[in-house]
């Protein structure tokens, strides 16, 4: 058997389906045979440009097959793929780059003029491959990807592929510096129970090399419609996940998120499982659906798949009415954290608002290291243990941290706090780093959120806390409303937050505002939440 590395699973694959779709975007469509062999070229490219084994490469690119077909290309080379936000400034991009000591870089040719202003401090670059999209020309300093020759036969460096090889998932949070999360790719698969689907009743792969073979001979096989983007681990893992099950990976063409568009393609190509990003994709793929009742085909779809973002019941039960054979699997984790909770919603089967159930083999522990049992009121740190990453890259101090050893075994630790119900019910209560104190009460800025999210008027909302000379911080919340709805009053938001929860933990101020500070990943920036909330009500 060979190791357990994508690359061995994916070659599998494509020599087996060789003329089956692995990515749709639009009008372009790559094939399996195509996604291995321009792999192929690129990891040549890779070898031939001096890189070598677990060299770093990195993906800079908008949603795309280049995207994951340069993750493929290093996975077969020996070399560790990494993610960029193409959100970044030139200073961000040079402090990732060099952080993660990147010696190759796939980035979207649009982009040069962002790495133009800082490329010498790049001096670890070997080799920069460009992709001419949208007029944009390639640099003089880059290699056009479209001249990176296919190659049908597989190139495996002579270091060979191995489980123990790296891939590194970078991410921000919402407060900080970049950091690489460093993920063994054999613990990845492991994690994932190499390529299981309890749903569907599909048993772990016995070996790479079975990949293929069986997905020739499955009836179904997913067609996987990735909504938020790949730079971020939801869409990512996903759509990595629908590969290994010989699947082909649904694209929203580039640009703005539309929700009409997204279901357009589920429809069109009779998608099986859909990837979004809590509540800030769900409302409004709800709100196109109630507005165009009986618009698109959606009986294909069996699954709908989230991590990342709070996702309401209430938006659950809208998405089950349009689609009433569908699972809702509501997932919790974190880059470092996989599989700290899940919660599964179908039409028979309703769940609450941020309730999870604990994973196999996870934990609550208190900030001194005790384990908090199963019923007992007080609020602990929520730990995973079993397949782990091997921590940050070069930041022990981090590593130690976020990764400690209790009770006899290695634990990740993000910083999610939450309490647990006797049955193993968690209710999340958020990350420690946003919590606010206000008069020495901790209040967790998701727990307000969601409560006013609850009002029938409120889109969305982001709650931060503010100094205050009194209390040390006081709470004020940024507020979306839906469309066509009377602007509520600031004093009946705040009563409606008072009716569900204690009254210090109910904002002082509102600010009524056309969107929320989020990612195109769904996910709150609270650094710019913050920095709204001060300019609107000040720091006193």
């Amino acid at each position: 058997m060979s190791a357990w590395s994508y690359a061995n699973i994916w070659e599998s694959v494509a020599a087996a389906l060789p003329d089956q779709a692995a990515f749709i975007q639009g009008d372009d469509v790559l094939l399996w045979r195509d996604f291995d062999a321009k792999a192929n070229g690129i990891a040549a490219a890779l070898l031939a440009a001096g890189l070598g084994q677990q060299a770093k490469v990195a993906s800079y690119t908008q949603n795309c097959a280049e995207y994951l077909t340069g993750y493929y290309a290093a996975f077969k080379a020996g070399m560790v793929p990494f993610n960029v936000n193409y959100r970044y400034a030139p200073e961000e991009i040079a402090y990732l780059l060099d952080n993660a000591d990147a010696e190759a870089v796939v980035f979207e040719a649009g982009y040069a003029s962002v790495i133009e202003p800082v490329r010498a401090k790049l001096p670890g670059v070997k080799l920069w491959i460009a992709i001419a999209r949208d007029g944009a020309p390639v640099p003089a300093w880059a290699v056009d990807y479209a001249s990176i020759a296919p190659r049908t036969e597989q190139v495996i460096a002579p270091w060979g592929r191995s489980g123990e090889d790296m891939m590194f998932i970078y991410t921000g949070g919402t407060t900080g510096m970049p950091k690489g999360v460093m993920w063994r790719t054999g613990d990845l698969l492991g994690l994932s129970d190499y390529g299981a689907n309890p749903l569907a009743g599909v048993p772990a792969l016995s070996s790479p090399e079975e990949a293929g073979p069986r997905a020739a001979a499955a009836p179904i096989r997913p067609r996987a419609m990735i909504g938020p983007p790949l730079m971020h681990g939801t869409g990512m893992l996903t759509a990595m996940a629908a590969l290994v099950a010989g699947g082909t990976v649904l694209l929203l063409p580039q640009g703005a998120f539309s929700a009409a568009q997204l279901w357009d393609i589920v429809a069109t190509y009779k998608a099986t499982r859909i990837t979004i990003v809590g509540q800030p994709f769900a409302q409004p793929l709800l709100e196109v659906l109630d507005a165009n009742p009986g618009r698109w085909d959606l009986s294909s779809v069996m699954m709908m798949t989230s991590s990342g973002a709070m996702w309401a019941r209430e938006n659950k039960l809208g998405l089950i009415r349009h689609m009433p054979q569908i699972t809702l699997v509501d997932a919790f984790s974190s880059s470092e954290a996989l599989g700290l909770g899940s919660s599964m919603m179908t039409a028979t089967e309703e769940v609450a608002t941020a309730a999870f159930t604990l994973g196999p083999n996870c934990a609550l522990f208190t900030e001194d290291g005790r384990r908090v049992e199963p019923g007992s009121p007080e609020r602990g740190r929520v730990a995973v243990s079993g397949f782990l990453p091997v921590g940050y890259y070069k930041d022990p101090a981090k590593s130690a941290a976020t990764f400690p050893e209790l009770d006899g075994r290695r634990w990740s630790i993000p910083g999610d706090w939450a309490t647990c119900a006797a049955d193993g019910t968690l209710t999340l209560l958020g990350r420690g780093s946003q919590c606010i104190n206000t008069g020495g009460e901790k209040v967790f800025p998701e727990e307000v959120e969601e409560v006013l999210k609850r009002h029938p008027a409120v889109r969305d909302a982001a709650v931060t806390g503010l100094p205050d000379p009194r209390f040390g911080e006081r709470i004020a919340a940024l507020v979306d409303l839906m469309e066509g709805v009377a602007t509520p009053d600031p004093d009946e938001l705040i009563a409606h937050v008072k009716a569900l929860l204690s009254g210090y933990k109910a904002p002082r101020h509102i600010l009524i505002v056309e969107s929320v500070a989020r990612a195109p990943n769904g996910k709150l920036d609270y650094k710019v939440v913050k920095e709204r909330a001060i300019a609107a009500f000040g720091t006193a």
